[in-house]
Order: C-alpha cells, then structure tokens, then sequence
C-alpha cells in the first residue's frame, strides 16, 4: 500500500515488520543486566573494591571462549565504579581500555598505551624497550591516581610479556609515587596462564576468573530479553529463541553466536517478506553463518594448513574419524604426493592439526596411553562436511582430490 510518498514503490520500502529496535541485537550493545554472570560480577567487584578504599584494585585476568561475556562483565562493573568515583571525593579513578590485537610484543603495546592515553597522534617510535615504559609512565603521571588498565585479547602478546611484570609493579619500583596502578587483562586462549613466565604469574595474577561456556537454558534467558526489545511482538514463533539457543550451545556455548543467528533469521524473514520468524528461518540463518565462518577462516590458512585439513576431511568422509595423528599423518603424505608438494614431518603436520583445533575447524582431544604413559591426540571434523567441501573445491589446486571426496561422502549418505 502507497502512502503517497512512493515509498511502497522504492525497492528499500518493506511490506512487513519484523524488528523494533534492530540495534539492541548489534554486538555494541551493552545490557543494563548480565543474571546468568553474578557470581563472576561479585567476583570482579570483590577485586575492584580496594580501590574505593585508597589502595589499587587487585590485578585481574579474565579468560573463557569467545561470547562469554567477559568483556561486557568488566564494562559493567567499572561503569559502576567510574559512578561511585563520580560521586565521591574518595575515589579518583582512570580506565585506560585497549585491545593488545596486532601488538604482538611489549613495546608494541606500551607504545598502543602511551598512543590511547594521549588521545591523538601516532604511536612513538624509534626508542629502545626501556626508554618506551618510561614515555608510557609519564603519560601515566598524567592520569588520575587510581589507574586501571584494561587489556583485551593480552594473549596477543605471546611470551614477550616484560610488560606485564612492569606495569603491576611501577609503585613498588619507584616509577610511580603517586598513583595506584591495576592491569585486568582478557584472554579467550585458556591456556595463556601457563605460557606466561613465573614472574609475571606472580606479580599479574592477584585473582582470576574463568567465564565458562553458557548452556542452552541462560542462552534462551539472555536471547528472550534482547528479543522483548529488539523484536515486534508476536512475530517470533515459540520455537526460534530454544532453537538458536540449541545451536549456540551445542557449539561453543556463546552468546554472541546465538545473537548473531536470532538477529540473521529475523532478517531472512524481513528480506522475504513474511511476516513472522520460524524455525525454517534459524536453520537458513545457521547454514549462512557456518559457511561465512568458514570461508572466512579458510582465507586465512596456509597451504600446509589446508593439506592437514583435507586429509581430515579425507578421512571424515570414509567414516574413519576421530583418527590418530599416525592415521591423518598417512592420508596428509597421499595427498601431497599427488600433488606433487612439500611434504612435512609428522610432528610438524600435528602442530597444523593443533592450530586447525584452536582455529575451530576441527575437534582435537587428547586421550590417555593408559598403562603405557603417554597421550596421544584424536582428531576430526568440527566444521560442516558439505559446506567444507564446497568451499575446498573452489580452490584450482585441490578441486580434483576434492571432486573424489565428494564423490565418496555421497556414496555414504554424507552429503
């Protein structure tokens, strides 16, 4: 129906709606409330309590998988503590957020801090290492007394960590007199703890907090409050926010994941023109966003990476996974001999099935020798195996091994 301005008309016009307020489901959004993460809120506030009492707040490492919430729980409790400096005469307090992404060393990042403080201009250069934490003390002088220092994604860094046993301790070693100064670093690598050194695990690690994958129930309870608001009443079907719950949690148990799917299947029903959101839509949304998520990791992959992972997917269509390294380490030399490449050793081969683990592309476990000693890993598929296939056989170099696979993951009701 024309409303007379020809919007009806205009291609971007829409016959139906589907969302009230769309920005709600945006990953910027930040809820007033977070119930499924009390206990690690009160945890959070009990180490950033000494800093209302004239001291600096514990440091603080928060690791868990991506979409826990664990940046959205720190905003929200320094919000409320940012309040109570507001308020107070007690309290003079400066956050210093950052994100150690592409600052893969000490200085990098000292020089990414000395850039955030300053609020313009361009990260020095030019200095050794030391004379780099000097320039990033005077900017802190500049600041309030009570610094906190918020890093995101510190496993960036790797193990040049000279920073972090620098920072916590800058009072005690006389580079700051009259400040307070806390590091709360944020890590989705769980095993960053351990690849640090013994002196910054001492000197960083007062508490530590681990956000664990969410499950179905607290995705459904966190999806049904952003639904309320970003969503049109009634336009959700009853069974769309469990499915997507499902999906999520099924997976890495994110919250960010099954936002994202509740947020795409509302706009394949938008883009459709129909006029509520069912199950069919979760189920589209999912098929898009796994394969996104998997071209857009695959761009990313080396060519020995892309050998490890097509001899797992060699093996996942024959229906012999999970399969020990020995076993993928067989198929990988197959496939390289007809391809006439570079043939890797067999540990190398499993550090690349390692990184296609960490990277989610497979599902790496380790198993126990028993009385023998020893671990030994498992590995198999964890990325859909038609959409895989698909996205490999676009690749001229290994479209014909790929074409075979195909040919054998359909012979077996794969595909």
């Amino acid at each position: 129906m024309d409303d007379g301005t020809g919007i009806a008309n205009n291609p971007y016009g829409s016959t139906v709606e589907i969302f009230a307020d769309e920005s709600v489901l945006k990953e910027d959004w930040q809820p007033e409330e977070l119930p499924e993460r009390e206990d690690e809120l009160e945890e959070i506030r009990n180490s950033l309590a000494p800093a209302t009492r004239g001291v600096n707040a514990h440091n603080l490492f928060l690791y868990g998988k991506t979409g826990q919430g664990k940046t959205v729980a720190i905003d929200h409790e320094l919000d409320l503590l940012k309040e109570f400096a507001s308020g107070t005469e007690k309290l003079e307090l400066s956050v210093v957020k950052t994100s150690a992404n592409n600052q893969s060393t000490s200085y990098q990042l000292a020089a990414h801090l000395i850039k955030e403080i300053r609020g313009t201009g361009k990260k020095p250069s030019g200095i050794d290492q030391q004379s780099m934490f000097d320039l990033l003390y005077d900017e802190l002088r500049s600041l309030n007394e009570t610094i906190i220092i918020v890093v995101d994604e510190i496993d960036s860094i790797g193990s040049n960590d000279d920073l972090l046993y620098e920072l916590p301790r800058a009072r005690k070693n006389g580079h700051l007199e009259d400040h307070w100064i806390s590091v709360i670093g944020i890590s989705n690598d769980l095993e960053f703890r351990d690849n640090l050194s013994p002196k910054v695990k001492d000197s960083l690690y007062d508490s530590e907090i681990e956000f664990a994958p969410y499950n179905a129930n607290q995705l459904t309870s966190i999806l049904e409050r952003r639904a309320e608001r970003a969503f049109i009443d009634g336009v959700l079907t009853d069974d769309v926010i469990p499915l997507c719950a499902a999906f999520a949690a099924q997976d890495e148990g994110s919250a960010r994941q099954a936002i994202r799917l509740l947020y795409k299947a509302g706009e394949i029903a938008l883009n459709n023109e129909q006029e509520t959101v069912e199950e069919s839509h979760v189920r589209e949304a999912r098929d898009i966003l796994e394969r996104k998520r998997i071209e857009e990791g695959m761009r990313s992959l080396t060519t020995q990476d892309q050998f490890a992972l097509l001899s797992v997917v060699a093996l996942e269509t024959a229906e012999e996974t999970p399969a020990r390294t020995r076993q993928v380490y067989q198929k990988y030399k197959s496939i390289v001999t007809r391809l006439d490449s570079n043939q890797l050793v067999e540990r190398r081969v499993r550090d690349h099935l390692q990184s296609l683990g960490m990277q989610g592309f497979l599902i790496a476990e380790t198993r126990n020798r028993g009385i023998q000693g020893g671990n030994h890993y498992r590995f198999e598929l964890k990325t859909d195996l038609e959409a895989t296939l698909e996205i490999l056989s676009e690749d001229s170099r290994i479209d014909e091994i790929v074409a075979d696979l195909v040919d054998i993951a359909t012979a077996n009701g794969l595909v």
